[in-house]
């Protein structure tokens, strides 16, 4: 049988018949999306074998070709990709690495990290690349109920940063207008207020974090949120919008459907974990990014329902492709069938917690994002807080530094928090609007246990079930 073109042409129309599914792909029975993938699969790792000296190094090492992909379980014995090693060839073939794999010519766009945990590793996009990215991101967007007469508002860096240009892209591909409007400037919230009332975008993209704000500064402006007119609202960068709590306070701050998407800028198209609009959890879109999620203590991919991590492989990506990028993220996945009637595995949960960031204090795994869950369910306790870990004699403290008019919350908060982590913490309750307000990537984790002070983004959402 002849193979199938690689890379494949991008899909660049919505569906003519107004369907809910941009793509056959979406409701093929498992199976038989799994020989789509493995055909995919194939002309990927054949294309990195001949254009990335990196990965002939690294499958050279291993023992491993593109010819022992045989079936798709094959893939777990290629050697896994992590970060570390991305920026340690950057650094060694300085500017993009050994992975570049496109033609100088066809490069589009050099976009890269926020940097936040090490040195920023620099991305380029072919322009093939830049097409079948806007046409998957539009396909992900239809999935959650954004249609060409929408108006997405983008409220999020433009930057480095390839969120932002990743849901610009996805908007112009499926036909919606687009204000660009941007993030990060003093007194930017107030003006995207005007703009917002004047111009009435339907569907906001930004971070949990800058949604709240939105919120807290539309009430001191006068205005009600709910009245904005958002029908639809997506969010990457950090989880909070798989955060139980937090995804119910932004239905009802803005009264518009929240929707939890992201995966990695390496792994652009980000958004191929996203939420469709019955929101019951992200989807794993695997025709476009083949994910699987493994053990995090032997690194087996699980067979079945399971928590694990996601490692992601690219199947449609000429320049700078990643084939087994390890997430560190921790997740759990099922197979449990969507109301939507897609056929992909989802993460109910959403990503909640990091390999290498969960807080360890007094031997109990503790996630922050649980705590932050645990503040939702008492009543006037604000969303701002912070989390100190100090280690002043043999034991661990953790301080929770909470905002509320009345003192007495301490207890119902010190209650809550044990009954969700285990930890009895210390609380202090200082008056409302006395913390630091966070737009945009939360940061509220100081841990003082080891020498110098250091502050821990907060990427970690509901406590795993064990």
């Amino acid at each position: 049988m002849k193979r199938a073109a690689w890379p494949p042409a991008p899909r660049l129309e919505p569906p003519p018949d107004g369907s809910p599914y941009w793509a056959p792909e979406e409701t093929l029975e498992p199976e038989a999306r799994r020989a789509i993938v493995l055909e995919k699969l194939r002309g990927q790792l054949e294309y990195c074998w001949k254009r990335s000296p990196l990965y002939r190094r690294l499958w050279t090492d291993a023992g491993v070709a593109p010819d022992d992909l045989r079936e798709l379980s094959d893939l777990a014995r290629f050697p896994f990709l992590m970060k570390q090693a991305l920026r340690d060839d950057q650094l060694a073939n300085p500017p993009f690495g050994s992975n570049v794999c496109c033609d100088p010519g066809q490069i589009a766009r050099i976009n890269g990290s926020s940097g936040t945990t090490g040195r920023p590793t620099i991305f380029v996009l072919s322009r093939g690349d830049w097409a079948r990215i806007g046409a998957a991101h539009a396909r992900i967007m239809w999935g959650f109920g954004v249609r060409p007469g929408d108006t997405l508002f983008i409220g999020s860096y433009f930057s480095l940063y390839l969120g932002s240009w990743g849901a610009l892209a996805g908007a112009e591909v499926l036909g919606a207008g687009a204000l660009p409007f941007g993030a990060g400037v003093p007194g930017q919230t107030e003006r995207a207020l005007e703009l917002i009332d004047a111009v009435r975008p339907t569907v906001f993209y930004g971070t949990p974090s800058y949604a709240l704000h939105l919120a807290r500064a539309a009430e001191s402006a006068g205005f009600d949120s709910a009245d904005l007119g958002f029908r639809v609202m997506f969010f990457s960068g950090e989880p909070g919008a798989g955060i139980p709590s937090t995804k119910h306070r932004i239905e009802e701050l803005f009264g518009a459907a929240c929707i939890d998407t992201g995966s990695m800028a390496e792994m652009t198209p980000w958004m191929t974990n996203a939420e469709c609009a019955e929101r019951t959890g992200m989807h794993l879109w695997e025709d476009i990014v083949y994910t699987e999620i493994v053990d995090p203590a032997d690194g087996r991919p699980l067979e079945g329902d399971g928590e694990g991590v996601p490692v992601y492989t690219h199947l449609e990506r000429t320049s700078q492709p990643m084939i087994r990028l390890y997430s560190g993220d921790v997740t759990y996945v099922t197979s449990e069938p969507c109301s939507c009637g897609r056929t992909y595995r989802r993460l109910p949960r959403g990503v909640y917690g990091r390999v290498d960031d969960m807080l360890i204090v007094r031997g109990v795994n503790v996630y922050p994002s649980a705590i932050e869950d645990a503040l939702a369910h008492v009543s006037g306790v604000g969303s701002e807080y912070r989390i100190v870990l100090e280690r002043p004699e043999e034991l661990d403290v953790l301080t929770l530094r909470i905002e509320a008019a009345d003192p007495g919350a301490s207890d119902l908060v010190r209650d809550s928090v044990k009954r969700a982590t285990g930890i009895t913490p210390v609380v202090e309750v200082l008056p409302p609007a006395t913390l630091p307000t966070t737009e945009f990537k939360s940061r509220r984790v100081e841990d003082r246990r080891h020498g110098a002070a250091k502050t821990v983004p907060v990427e970690l959402v509901p406590q795993p079930r064990r």
